[in-house]
């Protein structure tokens, strides 16, 4: 569904011009094909959803990070192109969790895996990273894990 989506928001865009969507989808896509060359490599047919959500939060980690160094760098022109692709790339992904419901969702997950201790925060991490791909902040949830299990 996610690729057929990305497909389509491709020509959509190229028929209306919007060479900012189309760059960013492109951008996208070809993130996916590097995605499904990996998994192939590791015996599979192609990268699941989950890897595709995953590979699209870390592109908009990577244009905030870039908007930052553009803002301090007295760059602002290119801070508004990255955010613009970020609005992009966000089309494709998930509602994303509230602070709450991430709460919420760690601690169903700490309860159903019986961590009880910083040594189970991998496998926290790793459940979380299959239920809720692309749903929430891999960074912000480790944080809340620390404080939940230290």
């Amino acid at each position: 569904m996610l690729r057929e989506n990305l497909q389509n928001a491709l020509k959509e865009a190229m028929k209306a011009k919007d060479m900012t969507t189309v760059s960013a989808v492109r951008l996208i896509i070809a993130g996916q094909k590097e995605k499904d060359v990996a998994a192939r490599g590791a015996g599979k047919e192609c990268a699941t959803d989950a890897e595709l959500l995953s590979m699209m939060q870390g592109m908009i980690k990577q244009r905030n990070e870039s908007i930052k160094i553009y803002n301090d760098g007295g760059r602002p022109e290119l801070a508004a192109k990255e955010q613009a692709e970020i609005t992009v790339i966000e089309r494709f992904l998930p509602k994303q969790l509230s602070e709450e419901e991430t709460k919420a969702a760690i601690a169903a997950v700490i309860a159903k895996t019986g961590a009880n201790g910083m040594k189970d925060m991998g496998k926290v991490m790793a459940e979380l990273k299959t239920a809720y791909a692309g749903q929430l902040d891999m960074g912000k949830a480790s944080a809340l894990i620390k404080t939940m299990l230290g």
